[in-house]
């Protein structure tokens, strides 16, 4: 018969299994973190598109590119917030970036974070802090509702508490909200608290701790199709223009909008119906 008091352990191992040891990161250039066990898994393939493949946000890229290139090299660089309009691009700048500094021959890590595992983040520091390796933390699609105190797990990564942010880490987040919440409910708080000011503060200066804002907006018909053009010549398609541009706004009117994510879809369809692999 099995020792109660090891049928007890056990149990207790699968509630709280241990955590799994740090990486080789020199296994990878990119590694995903999940918790239950806590665990660095490298990632074999990145998904992510060319940086000369994003069209329209210039600005953006050459300021991210710049910020990217200093932390990498040891230089100071701030945190950075990338928010506005779904689907231009704002997680592909990320990923682009690091793997053209990493082309560059300079030394860099991304490690993802999701946002429902940011109350794990300081055993995720402390795993980087340790390492040799300087580091992209990067969570995408970030923002918050009224109720989630996830925000004060973030404040870790972007003041550090008493031991400061890792000097080997960098935190990137993408988000289409500007404060991270919604409008609305900044306002509602704001009608019904005693001291108005003091009861958002906390939330929408959260991110006032970026140091970089870099704001991406829809883009207009020529930089749709500027898009598509340049996604065909990277794979070699060839289609007439009259017939790319015809078909391409058909698609964008049949989503209801342009974007580099439509553009990117429309390019998929036209690319399995030319008989091309991508």
């Amino acid at each position: 018969m099995t020792d109660p008091l090891l049928r007890i352990a056990e149990a207790l191992e699968r509630l709280a299994p241990a955590p799994m040891p740090a990486p080789n990161f020199t296994s990878a250039e990119a590694f995903a973190w999940h918790t239950g066990p806590d665990r660095l898994e490298p990632v074999a393939r990145v998904s992510r598109v060319d940086l000369s493949l994003l069209v329209g946000i210039n600005r953006a890229r050459d300021t991210l590119l710049e910020n990217t290139r200093h932390f990498a090299k040891g230089l100071p660089a701030n945190n950075a917030l990338l928010w506005g309009a779904r689907g231009m691009g704002k997680s592909s700048l990320v990923k682009a970036i690091h793997a053209k500094v990493v082309a560059e021959g300079l030394p860099l890590k991304i490690v993802e974070l999701s946002r429902e595992d940011l109350p794990s983040v300081s055993r995720l520091l402390a795993h980087l802090r340790a390492a040799a390796d300087r580091f992209i933390l990067f969570c995408d699609d970030l923002s918050f509702s009224h109720d989630d105190q996830h925000y004060k797990s973030l404040k870790a990564v972007l003041d550090g508490g008493i031991e400061g942010r890792p000097e080997n880490v960098l935190f990137y987040a993408t988000s289409n909200r500007r404060h991270l919440m919604p409008r609305d409910m900044i306002e509602n708080e704001t009608q019904a608290a005693i001291h108005s000011t003091e009861a958002i503060e906390e939330k929408v200066s959260l991110s006032d701790r970026f140091g970089l804002w870099l704001g991406f907006h829809t883009c207009d018909q020529d930089q749709y199709l500027d898009m598509i053009s340049g996604y065909c010549a990277a794979h070699g398609i060839k289609v007439a223009p009259d017939r790319l541009r015809a078909e391409a706004v058909e698609w964008q009117a049949t989503r209801g909008g342009r974007s580099g994510r439509v553009a990117w879809q429309f390019f998929c369809d036209l690319a399995a119906r030319e008989g091309v692999r991508i």
